[in-house]
């Protein structure tokens, strides 16, 4: 299913203040944690309200960043809580074969028998490999490994994967 032109994404989240002078720490959910910093324009909240990132770096294993206008301590507390979107056109390509996570979403998963198993509902990250979340019509979770031998094959405009897996495994 291709993105609407006017789609967004959530790249993360504002989870607390750092220091005193306005610095924000934020979850990133880009693959590697500080490649949410290589987008300069953030939008905030449900709102979207843009704000421009000055600074940022990794700090003990996460991402803290001074936002243009965020000055103390209080306004900064205040951005606690709320995502971090940028529009699906601001990410950058990627090679065939690969897909970002939101474009797996929601799209039906079939096996090889062509038998429905459900839909994506997330995706897990594991230190072995990623896990598709599957919801079958009644609800039941399936966890498929996704890797080479279990994703047969992905249509985005059709909303559909393919896997090598059976509902009873």
């Amino acid at each position: 299913m291709p993105q609407p032109e006017d789609a967004w994404t959530v790249l993360g989240r504002i989870s607390g203040v750092y220091g005193v002078r306005g610095w924000v720490k934020v979850f990133s959910f880009t693959q590697s944690r500080e490649g949410i910093l290589d987008y300069p324009l953030w939008h905030l909240g449900s709102a979207r309200r843009p704000v421009r990132v000055l600074e940022g770096r990794l700090q003990a294993g996460g991402v803290v960043a001074h936002l243009e206008g965020i000055d103390d301590r209080d306004t900064a507390a205040a951005l606690v809580g709320q995502d971090i979107t940028v529009p699906v056109s601001a990410l950058p390509a990627l090679p065939d074969g690969e897909f970002y996570w939101f474009q797996l979403q929601g799209l039906a998963v079939v096996n090889l028998d062509d038998e429905r198993l459900g839909t994506v509902a997330g995706l897990l990250e594991t230190g072995a490999n990623d896990v598709l979340v599957v919801h079958d019509a009644q609800g039941t979770e399936i966890l498929i490994p996704w890797d080479a031998h279990a994703a047969a094959g992905v249509d985005l405009e059709q909303g559909r994967i393919t896997v090598d897996w059976q509902r009873d495994w």
